[in-house]
Formats: C-alpha cells, sequence, structure tokens
C-alpha cells in the first residue's frame, strides 16, 4: 500500500483547493453574503470532493458548506472513526460556532443516517436546527437493511462497490488505488454496519426524500411506504423525490437534484433568475 493516496484520489492534480472550515469543512465558493447554507454529508468511502460540482450550480444566495470525513482526500492521514456516535460529536462540534444563518441538510447513502444524527444532536444542544433534512439512497435509521460487508473479502467488498456503481474499474484494478479506497469503504461500512439508533421524538423540519428509481438497495414501495421510514421521523411533511438511475443517480442527474433542492429550500432560488455556468 502507498504512504500517501494518488492524487487522482485526493482530487488535488486538476481542482483547485477549497476552503477549509478547520478540519471538518470544505467550501469551493466561499459566500458571505448567502442567506442560505447547504451542508453536504458524503457516502460510505466518499468525501467532500464528491459535491464539488455543486457548487457551480447553485446561485449566490446559497453556500455550499460539503463535509469531509477523516481518512480520504485531504484528510488522508487523519486516523478514521468507525463509531456514529464518535462521527457525530465531532461533526456537531465544528458545526456549532458556524450556524449563524439558515441552512439545511443533504446526506447520501450512509450520510444521509449521519445528517439525521446530527439533526438531533444540536437540538440536543439547542442549536439552530435545519430548515430542511434531505436524504438521499438509504431507508431510515431502524428501517435500513444492516449487513456484515465490513467482515468480507476484498474481492467481497469491489463486487458490492460495482454492485451499486459510482466506483470506476479502473480505481479497483488499480494496485496503488484499490488498497486505499477499499480501507476507506471498509471502515465506513463498518460504522454503518454497525449503528444501532436509539429512538428519540421526531424532528420538527420537513424530510425530503431522494431516491433513484433503480437503486438497488432500496426496495419498490407505493404510497407512503415509498419514504422509507423517513415520514415517521418528523412531525412536518415528508416528500418523496424519485430521480432516473441508480444508487449514484446524482453524478449524472446532478443538475436536477440541486434544482429540486432549491425548489423546496425556496422556489424563488430555482426560477431561473440565476445564470447557472455549465455542469463541471
Amino acid at each position: 500500500m502507498s504512504a500517501h493516496p494518488p492524487a487522482s484520489w485526493t482530487g488535488t492534480a486538476t481542482h483547485p483547493a477549497p476552503r477549509r472550515l478547520g478540519p471538518w469543512i470544505r467550501c469551493w465558493s466561499p459566500r458571505p453574503a448567502a442567506r442560505l447554507r447547504l451542508i453536504c454529508l458524503p457516502h460510505a468511502g466518499g468525501g467532500a470532493g464528491f459535491y464539488r460540482p455543486w457548487a457551480a450550480l447553485l446561485p449566490p444566495e446559497v453556500e455550499l458548506w460539503a463535509i469531509q470525513y477523516p481518512g480520504r482526500e485531504d484528510r488522508f492521514e487523519d486516523p478514521p472513526v468507525d463509531r456514529m456516535d464518535e462521527l457525530v460529536t465531532a461533526l456537531t462540534d465544528a458545526l456549532m460556532p458556524l450556524l449563524d444563518r439558515p441552512y439545511a441538510l443533504f446526506g447520501h447513502s450512509m450520510g444521509s443516517a449521519v445528517a439525521w444524527e446530527v439533526a438531533h444532536d444540536l437540538r440536543r444542544r439547542e442549536a439552530l436546527g435545519p430548515r430542511r433534512l434531505f436524504v438521499s439512497g438509504r431507508e431510515a435509521p431502524g428501517t435500513a437493511t444492516v449487513g456484515e460487508v465490513h467482515r468480507q473479502s476484498d474481492d467481497v467488498l469491489c463486487r458490492e462497490l460495482r454492485r451499486l456503481g459510482g466506483t470506476s474499474d479502473e480505481v479497483l484494478a488499480d494496485p496503488d488505488l484499490r488498497p486505499v479506497v477499499l480501507g476507506c469503504v471498509r471502515n465506513d461500512y463498518r460504522l454503518i454496519e454497525t449503528y444501532r439508533p436509539i429512538s428519540r421524538p421526531p424532528l420538527r423540519c420537513p424530510i425530503e426524500v431522494f431516491t433513484g428509481e433503480a437503486d438497488p438497495e432500496l426496495t419498490p414501495r407505493s404510497g407512503r411506504d415509498r419514504a422509507g421510514g423517513w415520514a415517521d421521523l418528523t412531525t412536518a411533511r415528508t416528500e418523496v423525490h424519485t430521480f432516473p438511475g441508480d444508487h449514484f443517480y446524482l453524478a449524472p442527474r446532478r443538475r436536477e437534484v440541486v434544482t429540486a433542492v432549491l425548489r423546496r429550500l425556496d422556489p424563488s432560488l430555482a426560477m431561473g433568475t440565476h445564470r447557472w455556468p455549465s455542469t463541471p
């Protein structure tokens, strides 16, 4: 295994470095005058760079913050965290001093469970709560199926990544990159597969459930159950938004996803008053 991850995985070879708001938060397009913040949490094995292209798609009124878990990208040398409670405590500590304006949380896959836990921890600390919670690619905590992929061989882990999509065969075939990626993924799978949510009063913010119509992680549902259990976790409204694609529908459908997020935050943000650049 290499002492350092290849530049193609860290993103430092072709993209400008983001502004670091402490070890946990990255911002590619600081907007001090923005009236809303969108805080995005990555999937298992993912890093803040997954959301980098979103910054160019947001209007000036919205500032993107992406969460950087340790053990990947520019935090490659930081010890990874494989317990949900430790991750949430550290992340909430980082967010507390920075919540000076309205914000929303968006989490994909493992990130949706982390976002839900962060929202509860912020409420416990009597901090400003999210305007909305966006959850993507995963059923609700306590409802989602829990496996033991983290205990399996590297070959099994590779098959799981191919099943979900989002990781190229070139990455998994690279002798330097493969062990780095698999180590990060295995750690995150250990975190989410050993996570057992505790029962708490429901949140008060709306929950927006985003799914890919062909996501192999989700089973077909109808009516209320289409929300994958999330509707039971808030006293506010829950809506389901379905996009063409699999578990990683967010990449090819990036513009549609960002537009849907903006519409739910404030319809005026998605009315075309901002001239968006081309998708990176």
